[in-house]
């Protein structure tokens, strides 16, 4: 109850500190029908800034009365903490290109963002883009605060170089099952072809656990978020055995306890890494990779087998007074042309169904993005909770303390986390 207090009186402070010492919010509804100059900020990825700065220049180009000008997520320890920041200095551009969704509920509580689902065609046009896909990005009120604009699910990407060296079959590794995936990592480190069959990083921080355990337990369950329905799902069978597998790998020095200062699958240093498609840009030329799904313990096959989205959409931001502008922006930047134009810029999925059929020239020519593609259609994504970013501390507490370092069963650990982040649900509550 202390936390849902703090958090009701944290989010009517930083209403009020907006409108006290930062620029006062527009009108909503005039602003909702007005036209004229708006800002964008992009991630700092290379490749998205240089699509950003083609699709602005056309849009630009088309409408001199609606200029769009565009600059990177200011500096900050994190984005989210940036954006949130902006939010309160009332100096959000109109759109972010970046925003995470484990955030979203935060933004929302500041009251710093524009509901998409307001606009006439909203609804419609989110999920003609994305279909099944979007449901997961829907609020619990059922509005749309963001547009889920592109995918990175994470995978196994493995290199065939040091799996040879190991005496391994690059061709056809044998990563279905955890038993499998254990067999292969003892080889691999025991052969002296690496010092790691993976190493992600170990650290605290809240969002790690989406790149180790959340894929694992994602493909293990069947597609099942972290949270559904107030509920934390993870101290099941599923999310034991998940929990288990990592916790093997850690015990046998598989996976190292300590951070990498750099990326360890590129300077050769691991196997294999578990990560999204922007990567193979990043190994294309110092790295021959293999891709395969996230193991599961009886081997699911790879049609079938779920991971983590790793999504970022893009929102619409309360300090803007020209979102109709805004509005049409953001539906040209996610066309079917410009959706192609990023994919080929950044190897990144655009969040819509069916892209193998839609972009098939860019897979033929690109063969290694097609199971990236394929496992684009079944991706998890953080649930759409308040309090999102301490729910994930509180797991990643509790996971590097019982599945890294092993000073807990996983079990106990797993069970405790449940009740936290229970109740850390019932004290955020919907502070509306």
């Amino acid at each position: 109850m202390l936390r849902r207090t703090a958090y009701t009186l944290l989010v009517l402070a930083v209403a009020g500190a907006a409108t006290a010492c930062g620029r006062a919010a527009p009108d909503a509804e005039v602003a909702a029908s007005s036209r004229g100059p708006i800002t964008v900020w992009l991630s700092n990825n290379a490749q998205e800034v240089a699509w950003g700065k083609k699709m602005i220049a056309a849009w630009n180009e088309r409408h001199p009365d609606e200029h769009v000008t565009a600059q990177q997520i200011p500096a900050g320890k994190t984005s989210e903490e940036a954006i949130s920041a902006s939010i309160i200095a009332g100096s959000t551009a109109c759109l972010v290109f970046n925003t995470s969704p484990a955030s979203v509920p935060t933004f929302q509580k500041q009251n710093g963002l524009v509901p998409l689902s307001d606009f006439p065609d909203g609804d419609a046009y989110i999920t003609a883009r994305g279909g099944a896909l979007t449901d997961q990005y829907r609020s619990p009120d059922g509005t749309f605060y963001q547009l889920p604009w592109k995918s990175n699910p994470v995978m196994i990407l493995y290199n065939k170089k040091i799996f040879e060296q190991a005496g391994l079959d690059p061709e056809h590794p044998r990563l279905a099952t955890y038993d499998q995936f254990l067999e292969t990592a003892r080889t691999l480190v025991h052969s002296g072809a690496a010092k790691a069959a993976i190493w992600p990083a170990p650290s605290s921080e809240f969002f790690q656990s989406w790149f180790d355990f959340y894929p694992a337990f994602a493909a293990e369950s069947g597609g099942k978020q972290l949270v559904e329905n107030g509920t934390p799902q993870f101290d099941s069978p599923a999310g034991r055995k998940a929990a288990a597998f990592w916790r093997t790998l850690y015990a046998e020095k598989l996976a190292p306890q300590e951070t990498y200062p750099g990326d360890a699958l590129n300077d050769g240093k691991a196997a294999m890494a578990t990560v999204g498609p922007w990567a193979v840009a990043a190994y294309k030329d110092s790295v021959d990779i293999g891709v395969v799904p996230v193991p599961t313990s009886h081997g699911t096959p790879p049609q079938d087998t779920y991971s983590f989205s790793d999504e970022k959409s893009v929102a619409m931001f309360s300090a803007c007074r020209n979102r109709a502008t805004a509005w049409d922006l953001l539906k040209f930047a996610t066309s079917g042309q410009q959706d192609e134009a990023f994919l080929d810029e950044t190897g990144q999925m655009p969040l819509r169904e069916n892209l193998l059929a839609s972009y098939p020239d860019f897979f033929a020519k690109h063969p290694l993005y097609k199971p990236f593609a394929l496992q684009a259609e079944h991706i998890v994504e953080v649930p759409n909770v308040p309090g999102s970013i301490d729910i994930w501390q509180a797991f990643r507490d509790a996971w590097t303390k019982s599945v890294v370092f092993g000073e807990e069963s996983t079990g106990t650990a797993l069970r405790k986390a449940s009740d936290r982040i229970g109740k850390l649900l019932d004290e955020y509550g919907d502070p509306a």
